[in-house]
């Protein structure tokens, strides 16, 4: 099979097109064949070994896993012994884990995936997981939304905050979302109520105050969040602009929620399940979310890919087309 590989941490160039043997399933495990994977923040994190301390995680002096890439999307080929709920030709969306997606082939758990939607397609259905899950958890489980608040999307047309933005709106909120000039007509059409062009007003000096804010980009400091917050409002940080600025908020974050009654605090990974995929999918079935696909790219161009992630302003999703070769 075609993969994506790197032995070594650096820049995107580090990644090489290789041919691999395809995996077989262990016992709980099913064999996806991919046809289309997702570029994450977190993929470039885990290409550069940057921060240095997630290499505790990744591996010390070289990654621990050669083939990148999170979110899937593809057709079972074949299913470990222990599994029970998919067969061979189901089509299937999910996640790899850390690593293994860019590639033609990858062997997951079966608590990682779920049935896709028929009304929706493997690249849509490539580009749902991390960014999917990492909103609803930000919105749902940290920031305990609930219907009727002000809520505020910062990075509205990013990754993540395309499907904040919608979640926001499925729970009930009054969303305003927060993107450049360019994005305006995207945040308003997935059903932003507000949105706020950053290069010509800072949400953080205004009069009106929130209940919750979402922010993709942590680009501001403690003080100006807190000041964008209603009296017990509450800030969940789910990107970083900077090392200084993550500590930052680490640290200040947790000092002002100690001794206010604002909030700041960070999502930090978020944590796939079935539940929230099987929610997930029911959204998406019923056309009351759909992903934002910014561009696509072959499996011989994810460094290009991921060079693009990685400068910072991809408008929603984007997706990688496995292009299935003839080896196996």
């Amino acid at each position: 099979m075609k993969a994506i590989i790197y032995t070594k941490y650096g820049p995107p160039e580090v990644l090489q097109l290789k041919e691999l043997q395809k995996p077989s399933p262990k016992g709980n495990e099913v064999l996806v064949k991919v046809f289309a994977a997702s570029v994450n923040p977190a993929d470039w994190h885990m290409i550069r070994g940057e921060p240095k301390f997630a290499r505790l995680t990744f591996g010390l002096t070289k990654p621990k896993k050669i083939i990148p890439g999170i979110d899937i999307a593809g057709k079972v080929e074949a299913i470990g012994k222990n599994v029970k709920d998919f067969k061979p030709g189901d089509e299937v969306f999910g996640d790899s884990g850390w690593g293994g997606a860019f590639a033609e082939y990858v062997c997951v758990s079966e608590n990682r995936v779920v049935i896709k939607p028929s009304n929706i397609s493997f690249e849509e259905g490539a580009s749902i997981s991390v960014a999917a899950i990492s909103a609803l958890q930000g919105l749902r489980d940290k920031g305990k939304i609930q219907a009727g608040q002000k809520v505020l999307i910062n990075g509205a047309s990013g990754g993540v905050g395309t499907f904040a933005v919608q979640l926001a709106k499925h729970f009930g909120a009054e969303v305003t979302g927060v993107c450049s000039t360019k994005n305006l007509d995207l945040v308003s059409s997935i059903g932003a109520d507000k949105v706020i062009d950053y290069t010509k007003e800072d949400f953080t000096s205004t009069a009106e105050k929130y209940d919750l804010i979402i922010d993709n980009v942590a680009n501001r400091s403690v003080t100006d969040l807190k000041r964008a917050l209603s009296p017990n409002g509450l800030c969940v940080i789910i990107g970083f602009s900077s090392l200084s600025r993550m500590f930052q908020h680490m640290f200040l974050g947790s000092l002002v929620s100690m001794i206010g009654n604002k909030k700041i605090v960070g999502l930090g990974t978020a944590k796939l399940n079935k539940i929230d995929l099987d929610f997930l999918r029911e959204l998406f079935e019923t056309g009351k979310i759909k992903p934002v696909i910014d561009r696509r790219y072959p499996l011989s161009e994810v460094p290009t890919a991921i060079r693009y992630v990685e400068e910072g302003h991809a408008r929603g999703k984007v997706v990688i087309i496995i292009e299935q070769s003839s080896k196996v």
